[in-house]
């Protein structure tokens, strides 16, 4: 944002963007606290407070990006943990969290019971902070910070704390997450984002952008899209064998740039658009693409996460549950970015170093 485009012509910084907190008062989500945030730069976003501050509906100036479920934001449900309760309340939106401690489908064994991707979705937070952008006083920033806590008596005690920033003018989202164990023995430790597109973004002809090595979740005759030959990488028309519990899933070890930085993402050449998912392999080595083309409930999920979604006994047999030990804490970022000049567009395609 160049300083002289405004200087003299705006009184309050609302004008060109900002955050701005509410409360639904209507439907399933009543009572639920949001914050709207403009980005100035043709991105705006609802930010759930109450559900583990993740992202609903987004929108880049006339066009959806995110798939929102037939039931939209709920309440949050302390007590929808067990097995596939969680879809109950599973809005779809451009970001829900998965974690803190199992990621995967609903499973049960000597270490105890867990429910389909874990609890902290369902958790609100304490709003830490909220800075707003103030362009007279040459700050363009904007974010929000929270906290939320997974945790109860005589088990495992993490906390999540997490903070959505971006800057005036740029079609950006940024997310910085700590998970912490606040209690006094070791805790297991699963984190991934379900990012879920939808309509117009995500159209017959769009190409779904990722690289590496995969594997897909369903085997055999299960299996209809994640094989070798067939082009799983461009949305095809709605599915009729994806009616109801029609889906499929591929696990991704992502191949990340010289630098460790991996990408991904949609190109929607009809729209002239491209989203860019951008994270750090170290931090987040897995990527999940999940493709749901049911007539009427359209979408594929690009997920980054510390595991595939296998849950937490499976990670545990093959040694390769994360554990965090008392007072230990790890840093996850995502980034979200629209991309609409050609070159923006042709590095992505391209999977160059795409860094900003």
């Amino acid at each position: 944002m160049n300083r002289q485009d405004w200087k003299q012509k705006i009184s309050n910084p609302f004008q060109v963007g900002g955050i701005e907190t509410a409360v639904l008062d209507n439907g399933p989500g009543r009572g639920t606290r949001i914050a709207w945030i403009n980005t100035g730069g043709g991105l705006r976003y609802k930010v759930v407070l109450d559900r583990a501050m993740d992202i609903a509906d987004a929108f880049y100036n006339q066009h959806s990006l995110a798939w929102l479920s037939h039931g939209g934001i709920t309440s949050p449900q302390p007590f929808s943990g067990g097995g596939l309760n969680w879809l109950r309340t599973f809005g779809g939106g451009l970001v829900t969290t998965c974690g803190l401690t199992h990621v995967g489908g609903p499973e049960e064994d000597e270490y105890g019971q867990r429910g389909l991707h874990g609890l902290i979705s369902n958790t609100p937070a304490v709003i830490e902070s909220v800075i707003q952008p103030d362009p007279a006083a040459g700050r363009t920033e904007m974010r929000i910070t929270g906290i939320m806590r997974e945790t109860q008596p005589f088990g495992p005690s993490l906390e999540l704390r997490r903070t959505i920033s971006g800057e005036l003018g740029k079609p950006l989202i940024r997310i910085r997450d700590e998970v912490a164990n606040r209690g006094n023995t070791p805790a297991p430790h699963m984190l991934l984002y379900h990012c879920n597109f939808g309509w117009p973004l995500v159209d017959e002809g769009t190409d779904i952008v990722w690289e590496g090595n995969w594997q897909a979740r369903e085997q055999g005759d299960a299996n209809r899209i994640f094989r070798e030959g067939n082009d799983f990488r461009k949305c095809p028309a709605p599915l009729p064998e994806h009616r109801g519990a029609g889906e499929e899933a591929a696990f991704i070890d992502i191949r990340p740039d010289a630098s460790g930085r991996c990408s991904c993402g949609l190109y929607n050449a009809r729209l002239g658009m491209a989203l860019a998912l951008r994270f750090t392999k170290s931090q987040l080595p897995w990527l999940v693409n999940w493709q749901h083309w049911g007539e009427g409930e359209y979408v594929t999920g690009l997920e980054p996460g510390t595991h595939p979604a296998i849950g937490q006994a499976a990670a545990r047999k093959n040694n390769e549950l994360i554990f965090l030990e008392p007072g230990e804490q790890r840093e996850y970022d995502l980034e979200i970015a629209l991309l609409t000049t050609e070159e923006e567009i042709t590095e992505f395609l391209n999977h160059k170093n795409m860094n900003q």
